[in-house]
């Protein structure tokens, strides 16, 4: 095998620390998000005190550093991602408001001066839930990424800050808000915004999929911040292609286990609805459109961790994560429809699961910035 061939190849083998961590995940997965899941989505908000439990997993403090009152663990891409995913099985929606304070530390760690980390993140590190949060998307049918009309100017020693943004998780609670602008002639920065400051206001949106999540309408006028709050302040520039692709791959994991539980649910199904004397699994129609939902999970969970792995590694990985983002937007809204295309009349009533992951899987194409990993 030719060396270039061989950088080409990734590990799929788990650690046992990723061994473990996944059992610990799966369990509270089945056992805190999946048996709520339901209710979540009915009463638009996550169980009360259900994100006090995900302090027992350590998802966010076990990267923060130990002079910050972390963990101080090494930081893994592909650690964040199997949790992602897992947690995605039991529900995409309260597992991204479980993931979300992970986004902005993750955001800190690799931004963040470490004067910054030591300001912002120490909170976090606290035994009680602290909300953090990103705040990327914009208000507009045409939003893009590199073309953020939120500004930010600086007037001596602070910046002033003026947008809208969209789709913010736990926009409403979190207590720091990392604020995507752009600066006029410095490209796209980076600010920590605190709840409350003035100028800001946040507003709860509802929308089709991920009820529970707090999805929030941000108002920044004339928000002014100390220059101190834009990350790495003097020292280094925002690596925003890798904030965004990063939450790409995030969102991508979460709709990985929503599509397992979509692939495993219709499989039994299937396999017990009796319809003219036998199982409708044994109609082509029916086998093959869940055969098809096996092979395109496959596919798209390869190339998710591929991703990550090129992540982890220092390697570039923006190709991969575009590409696992495209296939993802598109075949995980498929595996969504088919579900409840197999199910038939009852896909399209709240008795069966399968609604509430396609409204789910349809976020997927639509998110950005929203799980860090």
């Amino acid at each position: 095998m030719s060396e270039q061939a061989a950088e080409q190849l990734f590990d799929l083998t788990l650690t046992e620390e990723q061994r473990i961590s996944r059992e610990s995940l799966i369990k509270f997965a089945e056992t805190e998000l999946r048996t709520n899941s339901r209710d979540a989505d009915e009463a638009a908000a996550a169980p009360e005190g259900f994100y006090q439990k995900t302090m027992d997993l350590g998802l966010s403090i076990l990267p923060i550093p130990e002079k910050c009152h972390g963990a101080g663990m090494p930081r893994s891409p592909i650690s964040n991602m199997l949790n992602a995913e897992d947690l995605g099985k039991g529900d995409m929606s309260l597992a991204l408001g479980a993931l979300t304070p992970l986004s902005f530390v993750n955001a800190l760690l690799d931004n963040g001066t470490l004067a910054q980390q030591e300001t912002y993140l120490s909170p976090l590190a606290s035994e009680t839930f602290v909300p953090a949060t990103i705040a990327l998307m914009e208000p507009r049918a045409t939003f893009e990424a590199s073309e953020l009309q939120t500004t930010a100017k600086k007037e001596g020693d602070t910046y002033v800050i003026n947008g809208e943004k969209s789709m913010v998780a736990l926009g409403g609670s979190a207590k720091y808000i990392l604020v995507l602008a752009n600066i006029e002639g410095a490209g796209v920065g980076a600010f920590v915004v605190e709840q409350g400051a003035e100028g800001l206001t946040t507003k709860e949106e509802e929308y089709m999929g991920l009820r529970p999540v707090e999805l929030s309408r941000v108002t920044l006028e004339n928000v002014k911040v100390e220059a101190s709050a834009k990350l790495g302040e003097d020292e280094k520039e925002l690596d925003y292609e890798r904030l965004i692709d990063l939450g790409r791959l995030g969102v991508c994991a979460l709709g990985l286990g929503a599509c397992e539980a979509v692939l495993e649910y219709v499989t039994e199904y299937a396999n017990e609805r009796i319809a003219f004397g036998e199982p409708i699994a044994h109609r082509q129609s029916v086998a093959f459109m869940i055969a098809n939902i096996a092979i395109e999970l496959e596919g798209m969970r390869l190339m998710v961790y591929r991703a990550a792995s090129r992540a982890e590694n220092g390697l570039d990985f923006h190709k991969e994560a575009y590409l696992a983002r495209v296939i993802c937007a598109e075949k995980m809204m498929e595996i969504g429809t088919n579900g409840v295309q197999v199910l038939g009349g009852h896909g399209f009533i709240r008795e069966h699961m399968v609604e509430l992951w396609y409204r789910n899987l349809r976020s997927v194409g639509i998110l950005e910035g929203a799980a860090v990993i």
